[in-house]
């Protein structure tokens, strides 16, 4: 009977420490979700409310008309999408062969990819900008993907090779046994059993990319170029008029995309991050 009264106080426990959790993350969303839909005179109303007296949907209406927001998701789709097409094209094949392949300066390589995974976009924000400045590359959207990449690929490549070890390496003896050479093996047999884990860095990379302001801040001054994330920084408050409910209701509009992209998809991450568990 002690048992089973431990057993429901830790089981309460651990749903306590869950739910607080879960509200640490979502109630600095929550909140301008609700600056979102405000007034002006209530931002600053005292003692501050959760809820909005009255729902203005105006505040998004004005966002849309008299800010460029769909340009700068048009641009921020562009930068993730050609980000995640270069990132697929490098990280597969060499997670690939950190994975299978064993050779002298592996785990070199491998301390310095998780080293470089470990350095900040702010950390190379400035050397990057006098480099740009110098060679006439501000404002250039090709080599600001190129950036991104390089921020992106560690992660990418690291995660990748986590998940193919967890594939079993007999699959890759059949495929040899069959006539496929090590090309063929990736392309026929590891890449259709990676899937989960290509579609969790997809995601993850879309993510990072798309929340990404720090690069793209420094490296473009050219409004037309901006991706959302620094976009909606026109919104912000000026001596002239209080604008932070437009600037709620444009970053819930700047997010809305990637969390869509993440409820329908997140399964995907949940599996690659749990098949190391029940690998053999």
């Amino acid at each position: 009977m002690r048992k089973s009264v431990r057993d429901l106080m830790t089981k309460i426990g651990l749903y306590g420490c869950f739910v607080i959790t879960v509200l640490f993350f979502t109630f600095p969303l929550l909140w301008v979700l609700s600056l979102s839909f405000k007034s002006s005179e209530e931002l600053y109303k005292v003692p501050p409310t959760l809820f909005p007296e009255r729902f203005h949907l105006d505040n998004y209406f004005h966002v849309i008309e008299n800010n460029d927001i769909f340009l700068y998701l048009a641009n921020s789709t562009k930068i993730v999408f050609l980000t995640v097409l270069l990132v697929l094209i490098i990280a597969v094949p060499a997670a690939f062969a950190l994975s299978r392949f064993q050779f002298k300066l592996k785990p070199i390589v491998l301390i310095t990819i998780l080293m470089t995974q470990m350095i900040s976009a702010v950390v190379i924000a400035i050397p990057l900008y006098r480099l740009f400045v110098k060679l006439g590359l501000l404002n250039n959207l090709a080599f600001l993907v190129i950036v991104y990449v390089a921020v992106v690929l560690p992660f990418s490549t690291w995660f990748l090779k986590g998940y193919i070890d967890t594939i079993p390496k007999e699959l890759d003896e059949a495929a040899t046994v069959d006539g496929c050479n090590k090309f063929q093996t990736l392309v026929k047999v590891l890449l259709p059993s990676s899937i989960p884990g290509i579609i969790s860095v997809i995601i993850l990379v879309a993510v990072q990319s798309w929340s990404q302001f720090v690069i793209p801040f420094i490296l473009l001054d050219n409004m037309t170029l901006y991706p959302v994330s620094v976009g909606i920084i026109n919104l912000q408050s000026t001596q002239q008029a209080v604008t932070t409910h437009y600037l709620a209701a444009g970053s819930i509009l700047s997010i809305l995309p990637v969390i869509i992209l993440f409820v329908l998809l997140q399964k995907f991450i949940v599996g690659a991050l749990t098949s190391g568990a029940v690998k053999g």
